[in-house]
C-alpha cells in the first residue's frame, strides 16, 4: 500500500515535471497540468474520512433528522394542555355564555371550527389546537373566610394573594378574575370593574396561555357587542357596508416557487461558502502543518497551474456539498411540510425545472467563494488559523446572500451591481418565471460576477507567488519585542500593516462617531461641530500622531512633496472640467439608488443653513477641511503604507474604498468612491499628496458654490448652468466641452515619467548605508 502510494506520487512528479519543461517555453497555463493538480487534490482530499462524511454523509442524514425533531416538536406542542383557572364565575349572569362544561365555548377557541381528531382538507388527522384543564372557582369560595373584612381594597388583596401564588408556581398557567359587579358596570360602559388576567411572563407556557386566553376574551367581547347592537336595533350590516375577496393572479407554478425561490438559494449559497472553506484550509494550511506544500511548489508545475487546480478542487467539492444538501433539504421537506400543522404544509416541492437556473448560478458563486477561500487560506501558518481568518470572510460574505431576503428587494440595476446578490435575485426571478426582468439584468449581472471571479482568482494566484505570504511569519508574537520594534526600526514613511492598522482605527472610530451623533443639526454652529469632529478628531489625528510617532519624517510619511509646478494649476483645471462629469455621475447614482423622500426631508434645514451662512465660511468648512484631511489621511499616509512593496494597484483601490466608506450616506459613498480612484491614480503618478488636494478642493467648492452661483448676477452664468424646477445642472454644451478638457489633463498626468519617492522609501529601507543620507536623497527625488 504505502509502496503504490510512493508510486503514483513519483509518476505524478515525473508528470508534471515533463510539463512544466514545455511550460516554461510558452508561458501558458497548461489544462493538462492543472488536471493533474486537481486529480492529486481530489484523490487526496477523498481518502479522507473526515472530508467524505462533511460533504456526502451529514447532509444526508442533517436534513432527516432534523424534520424528525421538528414532527416530535409539532406533536407536542398540538399535545400541550393550557391550564386555566376562572374565578368569579357567578358573577357572569346575563353576559354572552363563555364557558361550558369546565371549558370555553368551542366558537371562542381556534379549534372552535373542528373537534378533537376530525380530519382536515389535506386528509390529515389533526388535534384541536387548544386543549384546556380549566378550574372554576365561585367568589364566594375564594372570599371565604373573610367575612369581618370591611375594607374592600383589603378583601381583593386576600383574593389576590393565592392567585398570585397560583401562576407564579405554576399551579396555573392563567387565572382570569370576573370582580362583583361586572355585567352591570360592563352595560352602563364603566371600566372600573375590569377583568383581570394574571398570567407570568417568565414562563413559556403562561405566555402561550395569556395569548390563546387573550384571543377568547377578544371574541366574546365582539360577539357581546353584536348582541347589544342587535338589541338596540341596529342592523349589523350597515356597519360594514362592503367586503373583499383576495384573488392571487398568480400562476399555481409560480406561487409554489414563491418561498422556495427565497429560502433554497439561500440555504445552496451557505452551503457552497461552508463547502469552499474547509477544504481550501485543508489544501494550503493544512498542507503547510504536513510539510508537502514545499513539495508541490517545487514540482515542475507552475504556481498559477497550482492556483487554477486547487482553486478547481475547492471549487468541486463546494458544489456537491452546496448540491447534496439542497437534494437532502427537498427530499426531507416534500415529507415533513405535509405532516407538520403549519402554513408551509400546502407549499408542495419547489418545481424542479425553474430551480435548475439556481445550479447554473452556483458555478460562478462557487468559483467566487473558493477563489476567495483559497486566498485567505494560503495566509495561514495552520489549520487552526484558516479557521480564525475565513470566518471573518464568512461574516463579510453573508450580508450579501441575506441582503435579497429582505422583504421588498428585487431585482434592480442597482442591486444588479451587488455581487452575490444580483445572481441570486436573478435566479429568484427566473424560478418565479419574470423571464423578461432577469434577461434584461442579465449583461449587468454577469459582468459584474465576472469582475469580482477575475479579482478573486487573480487574488489568490499572487498569494501562492509570494513567498513571504506562504511562509512567511513562522515566529511567534510578543508584545514587548513588537513595542520595542516600533522605535527602533522606524522608517521613513508608514509601513503596510501600520497603514492598515490606521485605516482600521479611521473605520471604527467613524462608525461610533456616526452612531454617537444621531439627528439634524439646526444651527450653524451645530453643522461646525459636526464637521469638524469627524474630519480632524477621527480622520486626520490618528495618522497625524501615527506618522509622528511611527516614523522619522512626518512629512514623508503623509506624502507632503512638491511635485512638478504643472501639475498643480493643471490640478485645479482638471477638478474644474471633471465636476459637470461628477454631477451627472452623482444623478446616475440617485436614480439607480433613489433616496427617500424622508432623508430628503430631514437633509433640507441642514442645506438652508449652508446657504444662509456666509460663503467663504462654508467653502472653508464643506470644501478646505474635507480636503485637507482627508487627503493626508487616505491619499498620504495609508497611502504612503500600501504602495510600498509594489502594492501601486493595493493602494489605488482600497484608499478610494476607504474614502467612500468615510461618507456616510450610501450615494455618496459609491461616488466617493469612484472620485477616489482618479485621487488616488494622480497621487501615483505625482507622487505626491497636494495634486490630489486641489482637485478635492475645487469639487467640493463647487458643489456647496452652484446654488449660489445660479442665483447671482453673474454674466455669463446661463452659459454653464440650468435650472429646471429645484434640480440645478449643467448646460450639455459646458459637459461636452469640459470632458474633453478633462481627458486632456488626465493624459498629461499618464505621460508624466511618474514619482520614484514611494520606490526610494523602500530602498532607504532596505538598505540605507547604500543610498545614503535618506532626508537628501528622498528631497532630491522629488
Amino acid at each position: 500500500m504505502v509502496w503504490s502510494k510512493l508510486r503514483d506520487r513519483f509518476s505524478r512528479n515525473r508528470e508534471l515535471h515533463e510539463a512544466r519543461a514545455s511550460a516554461r517555453i510558452s508561458g501558458k497555463v497548461r489544462p493538462s497540468a492543472v488536471w493533474l493538480i486537481y486529480a492529486r487534490e481530489m484523490r487526496d482530499q477523498l481518502r479522507d474520512r473526515r472530508t467524505l462524511f462533511t460533504i456526502a454523509v451529514l447532509p444526508m442524514l442533517l436534513y432527516p433528522l432534523v424534520g424528525t425533531l421538528l414532527l416530535q416538536i409539532a406533536q407536542f406542542t398540538r399535545q400541550q394542555d393550557t391550564s386555566v383557572c376562572i374565578v368569579g364565575t357567578d358573577h357572569l349572569e346575563g353576559a354572552p355564555e363563555l364557558i361550558r362544561d369546565d371549558s370555553f365555548l368551542p366558537r371562542w377557541t381556534d379549534s372552535g371550527s373542528q373537534s378533537q381528531g376530525e380530519q382536515t382538507s389535506d386528509g390529515v388527522d389533526h388535534p384541536a389546537a387548544d386543549r384546556w384543564d380549566m378550574a372554576n372557582y365561585t367568589w364566594a369560595e375564594m372570599s371565604e373566610g373573610s367575612d369581618t373584612i370591611h375594607d374592600q381594597d383589603a378583601r381583593e388583596s386576600l383574593i389576590n394573594e393565592p392567585i398570585r401564588q397560583w401562576v407564579r408556581y405554576g399551579t396555573y398557567d392563567v387565572v382570569v378574575l370576573i370582580p362583583p359587579g361586572f355585567v352591570e358596570a360592563a352595560s352602563k360602559g364603566d371600566e372600573s370593574n375590569r377583568v383581570q388576567v394574571f398570567y407570568n411572563v417568565a414562563s413559556d407556557q403562561s405566555g402561550v396561555a395569556y395569548g390563546r386566553v387573550e384571543r377568547i376574551l377578544s371574541r366574546w367581547r365582539s360577539s357581546w357587542v353584536q348582541d347589544r347592537l342587535r338589541s338596540a336595533g341596529i342592523d349589523l350590516q350597515r356597519l360594514q357596508p362592503f367586503d373583499w375577496k383576495a384573488v392571487d393572479t398568480a400562476p399555481p407554478q409560480t406561487r409554489q416557487a414563491a418561498l422556495w425561490s427565497k429560502l433554497l438559494p439561500f440555504i445552496m449559497l451557505v452551503w457552497a461558502m461552508t463547502g469552499a472553506f474547509y477544504p481550501a484550509i485543508d489544501l494550503v494550511a493544512g498542507e503547510k502543518e504536513r510539510g508537502t506544500l514545499e513539495t508541490i511548489l517545487c514540482s515542475p508545475a507552475l504556481r498559477g497551474e497550482i492556483v487554477w487546480g486547487k482553486l478547481a478542487a475547492v471549487m468541486t467539492f463546494s458544489m456537491m456539498t452546496a448540491v447534496l444538501n439542497a437534494v437532502s433539504m427537498l427530499v426531507t421537506s416534500s415529507f415533513v411540510l405535509g405532516q407538520v400543522g403549519i402554513a408551509g404544509a400546502n407549499l408542495g416541492t419547489p418545481p424542479l425545472g425553474p430551480m435548475l437556473w439556481l445550479f447554473v448560478a452556483l458555478i460562478p458563486l462557487s468559483a467566487l467563494f473558493s477563489a476567495l477561500a483559497l486566498a485567505v487560506a494560503a495566509m495561514a501558518r495552520s489549520s487552526k488559523e484558516g479557521q480564525y481568518y475565513l470566518m471573518p470572510l464568512m461574516m463579510l460574505t453573508l450580508p450579501l446572500v441575506m441582503l435579497p431576503m429582505l422583504p421588498g428587494t428585487t431585482l434592480t440595476i442597482g442591486t444588479s451591481l451587488i455581487p452575490v446578490t444580483g445572481m441570486f435575485l436573478m435566479v429568484r426571478a427566473l424560478v418565479e418565471g419574470q423571464y423578461g426582468l432577469a434577461l434584461y439584468h442579465l449583461p449587468l449581472v454577469v459582468s459584474v460576477t465576472a469582475v469580482c471571479l477575475h479579482l478573486a482568482v487573480q487574488w489568490a494566484q499572487r498569494q501562492f507567488e509570494n513567498e513571504s505570504v506562504l511562509f512567511g511569519g513562522g515566529d511567534q508574537w510578543e508584545l514587548g519585542q513588537w513595542v520595542r520594534h516600533l522605535f527602533r526600526d522606524r522608517q521613513t514613511a508608514a509601513t503596510a500593516p501600520q497603514a492598515y492598522a490606521a485605516a482600521a482605527i479611521i473605520t471604527v472610530a467613524l462608525f461610533f462617531g456616526k452612531l454617537a451623533y444621531v439627528g439634524v443639526p439646526d444651527s450653524m454652529s451645530q453643522i461646525v461641530l459636526m464637521v469638524l469632529l469627524p474630519q480632524i478628531g477621527l480622520i486626520l489625528s490618528p495618522v497625524l500622531l501615527m506618522a509622528i510617532v511611527l516614523t522619522t519624517s512626518p512629512r514623508m510619511a503623509l506624502r507632503i512633496r512638491m511635485p512638478h509646478w504643472t501639475t498643480l494649476p493643471l490640478s485645479v483645471l482638471l477638478g474644474l472640467a471633471l465636476h459637470p462629469s461628477y454631477v451627472l455621475l452623482a444623478e446616475f447614482v440617485k436614480h439607480v439608488y433613489p433616496i427617500s423622500e424622508q432623508a430628503l426631508a430631514g437633509m433640507k434645514p441642514f442645506v438652508a443653513q449652508l446657504e444662509s451662512a456666509p460663503w467663504l465660511s462654508v467653502v472653508v468648512l464643506m470644501a478646505l477641511v474635507p480636503a485637507v484631511c482627508e487627503e493626508l489621511a487616505f491619499r498620504g499616509f495609508i497611502f504612503g503604507g500600501l504602495v510600498r512593496r509594489g502594492g501601486r494597484f493595493r493602494a489605488v483601490i482600497l484608499t478610494s474604498v476607504l474614502f467612500g466608506i468615510s461618507h456616510g450616506v450610501l450615494q455618496q459613498s459609491i461616488t466617493a468612491t469612484t472620485m477616489g480612484l482618479l485621487l488616488g491614480w494622480v497621487s501615483l503618478r505625482t507622487g505626491s499628496v497636494l495634486p490630489g488636494m486641489l482637485i478635492h478642493l475645487t469639487n467640493n467648492a463647487l458643489s456647496v458654490s452652484l446654488s449660489r452661483i445660479a442665483t447671482s448676477d453673474w454674466a455669463g452664468k446661463e452659459v454653464f448652468l440650468r435650472s429646471a424646477g429645484e434640480e440645478l445642472n449643467y448646460q450639455p454644451l459646458w459637459i461636452a466641452v469640459s470632458i474633453p478638457i478633462a481627458i486632456t489633463i488626465v493624459m498629461y498626468f499618464a505621460s508624466l515619467p511618474g514619482s520614484d519617492a514611494d520606490e526610494l522609501v523602500d530602498r532607504v529601507a532596505s538598505d540605507p548605508d547604500e543610498i545614503g543620507d535618506p532626508g537628501t536623497m528622498l528631497v532630491s527625488a522629488v
